[in-house]
Formats: structure tokens, C-alpha cells, sequence
């Protein structure tokens, strides 16, 4: 409890520094987003990409302030500092989100989406315009979704060829109902744990691997101590832009379409981005010495094919989007 009102503290007189050394600079209206990746990710690339459009859009009367690598807190925290209008706007991940707004579950299911086209006529349609209003009622609302690949298995010692080679193991995840069943299932032991902790989790052997898209593999130098990589691509859980309904509301109809202009603009330059990082961060992760392996996706599919079930089960008024989005071209 000590420790929770010493960390609020310096991160409230942090931001009183930030906001009161920014307040005379100009007339223009400002923007702080934070974020938990470093700046090399193509998601915070994507992000500095919304920022150049914002400004270039309202001639520098809104000016975006990012501030990365979890300055402001963990997804969690960072996504309260919203609702309270603390901070503007941030990225986080849906999995992160799904405790919030519970519609982005759906987003989660282990093998929902058939291949990558079919995943953004979904986000980018009517569907996942519709679970992105959604978080106004929690005051997140949502601009737009970032390509955050799929997620694979990756391991310390042991490799993962089949489900079966998950028995016993210990598999850090997202703090996400959706991601601990999905893990489970496939006859893993699920572990939540803040992701700035795995590192060190995995090298001590808290946990035995992780799951994660091949560049957040690489930027968070797993790759130097997990020579196991197991592209299963169990779940595609986008990012998320987000910006609180505090700011949102004090916005003019003018502000508001250049910042949802901006957002649009900067989901398709991240999807670039993101190919591109994915392409390099395979290359590093091979050139490191990590064994790529290519498993029978079938087999991890038939497995978690519970989680939907008991997903749907569970909350029947999300069966409909999942009939939706599995009839979508």
C-alpha cells in the first residue's frame, strides 16, 4: 500500500512539472500520450505518425506530447489517468482493454481471424468501429486499431513443437481472462505478470517462456535468452489509440475530425511499419541463434477450441459479434 501512494505521488508531481512547464509555450492545446513500448516499435512509430498528422492537420493548434517507455505507469495505470483526465490519449493493447470494455474480449479468441486481410475488414468495418464507440461509456474512447500481429509462444529450454510440449510449463501472459484460458487449455500454466518483469522472469526461471509477435520479441531482448520460437499465431490482439472522453469532450467538431483524420491516416502508415519490423526482427532473432519453428497450427487450434465455447457460454450477448465476425469476408 506504501509502495502504490509513493509510486502515485511521483508520478502526479511528474506530470503537475510537465503540464506546468508547457502551459505558457503557446495558445496551442495539448496532447500527452503515453505509452508503455520503447521508441524503436513500429506501434510507437505509428504513433509519432498520428502526432505529425494532428499537427499538420490543425496547423499547430493541437500539439501531441508522447511520452514512452512506461514514463507515465503501466497500461493500467496509464488508461486510469484517462478516465480521470490526467493524461489525453495512449496505445494499449486490446487483451489490456478487455478489462474495461468488456466487448474487446472477442478480439481475443485464440484462432477468431483467418488471416491477416480478413482481420482488418473486421477492425476496420462496421464491427470494430462499433466495439470502439463502445468504450465511451468508460470514458476510453477509441480512434483506431495498430497492427500488433500474432502472438506466438516463445521459450527458454524446452520447445514447443505441439500442445503438448506445454504441459507443466509456466507461460507468461497479459493480465486477460481471454489470454490465461486461452493458455490453459493447450495444457499451459498461465502466469500474469507486468511485462517489464519478464526479462528477468524468464532468465531466473519464474517462468519457463512467453507469448508475444516477433517485434516486441526482439525490442524487449527476449530473443537473447528464449532460443525457442513457436510461430502457433494463437490470437491477433490489436493495439488500440485511445483518447479519454475528458479531453475528447473539450474538443471542438473541427478538433475532432482532425484528430480522427489523423488516427486513420496513422493506422494504415503503421501497418508498413509494422511488416517491415517484422521482417528485421526475424532476421536478428535467427542471426542470434533462436530455432524458428513452424509447428501444425491445426493442432493449437482444435485444442483452444474451449475458449470459444465457454466464451460464448459465458457472455451470450457477445455471440453475435463472433457470428458476425467469423461470417465477415
Amino acid at each position: 500500500m506504501k509502495y502504490n501512494y509513493v509510486k502515485c505521488s511521483i508520478l502526479f508531481v511528474f506530470l503537475f512539472m510537465v503540464i506546468s512547464s508547457c502551459r505558457n509555450e503557446s495558445d496551442a492545446k495539448r496532447m500527452y500520450l503515453g505509452h508503455t513500448l520503447p521508441q524503436s516499435h513500429p506501434v510507437h512509430k505509428g504513433i509519432v505518425a498520428f502526432k505529425q498528422s494532428l499537427e499538420k492537420k490543425s496547423n499547430g493548434t493541437l500539439k501531441v506530447k508522447i511520452f514512452p517507455d512506461a514514463q507515465l505507469g503501466s497500461e493500467r495505470e496509464v488508461l486510469e489517468l484517462l478516465q480521470i483526465g490526467s493524461v489525453a490519449a495512449t496505445k494499449v493493447s486490446a487483451a489490456t482493454l478487455s478489462n474495461f470494455v468488456p466487448e474487446y474480449n472477442v478480439l481475443g479468441i485464440p484462432y477468431l481471424f483467418k488471416n491477416k486481410q480478413h482481420q482488418f475488414n473486421v477492425l476496420e468495418g462496421d464491427i470494430g468501429k462499433s466495439i470502439l464507440e463502445k468504450g465511451s461509456e468508460f470514458w476510453l474512447r477509441g480512434l483506431c486499431y495498430y497492427d500488433a500481429g500474432s502472438r506466438s509462444f516463445y521459450t527458454k529450454e524446452k520447445a514447443i513443437r505441439t500442445p503438448e510440449d506445454l504441459e507443466g510449463l509456466k507461460i507468461r501472459v497479459m493480465n486477460s481472462q481471454m489470454a490465461i484460458n486461452m493458455v490453459n487449455s493447450m495444457g499451459g500454466s498461465a502466469t500474469p505478470l507486468s511485462y517489464g518483469e519478464l526479462y528477468t522472469a524468464i532468465q531466473q526461471g519464474v517462468v519457463d517462456g512467453a507469448e508475444n509477435n516477433p517485434p516486441s520479441f526482439v525490442s524487449s531482448n527476449h530473443y537473447e535468452i528464449s532460443k525457442y520460437y513457436t510461430l502457433d499465431q494463437h490470437s491477433s490482439v490489436p493495439d488500440v489509440l485511445l483518447i479519454g472522453t475528458k479531453y475528447w469532450d473539450n474538443l471542438s467538431d473541427q478538433e475532432k475530425s482532425w484528430v480522427q483524420e489523423a488516427a486513420d491516416e496513422s493506422a494504415q502508415a503503421q501497418k508498413v511499419f509494422w511488416n517491415e519490423s517484422v521482417e528485421k526482427s526475424m532476421a536478428i532473432a535467427q542471426k542470434s541463434g533462436v530455432e524458428i519453428i513452424i509447428p501444425e497450427k491445426s493442432l493449437f487450434a482444435e485444442k483452444s477450441k474451449s475458449v470459444l465455447e465457454n466464451f460464448v457460454k459465458t457472455y451470450p450477448e457477445f455471440a453475435l459479434i463472433v457470428n458476425q465476425i467469423k461470417n465477415k469476408d
